[in-house]
Parts: structure tokens; sequence; C-alpha cells
């Protein structure tokens, strides 16, 4: 039985329980054959002191989705999935609403990824660009 992508959707949004994701309301809410979106509300909690969104906030939003779409493309039986390097470049501050990432993929490698994340606002400016190195370990017997 194939589960639609409303159930994978759901699926995905449900191992986020009890993580940083649940934690800054983190949900994945599409998917595709080579890209993942993410959204995160922007409230005082993901806030700087001055009121706008924290770019730590932004990058582990970015992490998140990035990391996600790695484990998504890869044989989750034999490998588990790593970030090992992200750059972010913020170049628009937001106060409210949300904020969405889209995760594509560079370079899909058997080894190591090299995804390319878009943050962008409600209206769809762009907020952050950012890149995210993963690689993909063999999990041990």
């Amino acid at each position: 039985m194939q589960l639609s992508k409303e159930e994978l959707l759901e699926k995905a949004n449900s191992v986020s329980k009890n993580t940083l994701l649940e934690t800054l309301s983190i949900e994945v809410v599409d998917f595709g054959e080579d890209f993942l979106i993410a959204r995160m509300p922007v409230t005082p909690k993901v806030h700087q002191p001055d009121g706008v969104l924290h770019g730590g906030a932004t990058a582990a939003l970015a992490e998140s989705v990035g990391s996600f779409a790695s484990h998504i493309f890869i044989d989750t039986e034999k490998f588990f999935v790593r970030g090992i390097e992200i750059t972010a470049n913020h170049l628009k501050s937001v106060k409210d609403g949300f904020v969405y990432a889209k995760a594509t993929f560079l370079h899909k490698g058997r080894t190591t990824q090299l995804l390319d994340i878009k943050v962008t606002d409600e209206s769809d400016n762009l907020i952050s660009v950012c890149r995210l190195s993963t690689i993909s370990l063999p999990k041990s017997k």
C-alpha cells in the first residue's frame, strides 16, 4: 500500500515530536522529486531582542529542511544523515507571519549532498539564502 502525499507529510511531521523542529514549530508542508519545503511561524519565540526573526532560527530552519530532504532521499534502513556545514546569508528582516524554506539539491552523491535552501516570507520575498552540506553514513549493524 502506497501512502498519499498527505499521509507522507503527516508521517514526516510526526517524527518531529520532542525535537528542535517542534520547539520552533517547524512543519514540512510540501515535497517533490527534488525538493522539500518547510515553514516556521515568526513569533516572539524566534525573535532577536529588537523584534525581528533571529538569524540562528533561520539557520535552524534551513538545516532542518535540508537534512530532512537528504534523509527522505536515502535508504534509511542502511544510512543516517548528518549536516556537516551550513552557510546563511540574511537579506531581509521579518517580524511576523511565516517563513518558508525550500531545499533543492545541487549535488546528490552517495556519500555527500549539497543543498541550496531559499528562505522566503509569505509574499515570496527572499529572506535568506543558505547552503547545507550533508553526509550519509552507514548505520552500524
